[in-house]
């Protein structure tokens, strides 16, 4: 299955990934800037993603503890969600996200 997503910059990076998969690992794999520090533990907001609004409504809902980290998250919008909270099914294949322009990897400097 292809996932989208779609760079601060406009770029659109293609990723292939399996059902069962985690968002977060997927966007790592194909180099894009998800530190995702808290390594899926809800501990912080750095796997911060931008759900396109046709996608949003087809996600399982935010818990409250996601939502509590959102709410600390730089650029949050009405579809935000934490990329390491999304676990992939075959039904999201063509699912397309945003990375926020606040999104930077400190693993990388």
């Amino acid at each position: 299955m292809k996932i989208e997503f779609v760079t601060s910059q406009g770029e659109t990076v293609t990723a292939e990934a399996e059902p069962g998969e985690n968002l977060l690992r997927v966007a790592q794999a194909a180099g894009l800037p998800l530190e995702g520090t808290c390594e899926g533990q809800m501990a912080c907001s750095t796997c911060h993603v931008v759900v396109a609004s046709e996608w949003f409504d087809r996600l399982d809902e935010a818990s409250e503890e996601e939502e509590d980290m959102l709410d600390l998250a730089a650029g949050v919008a009405r579809t935000s969600r934490l990329s390491c909270q999304i676990e992939l099914t075959a039904q999201m294949d063509g699912l397309t996200v945003r990375i926020p322009a606040e999104s930077h990897d400190m693993r990388r400097y």
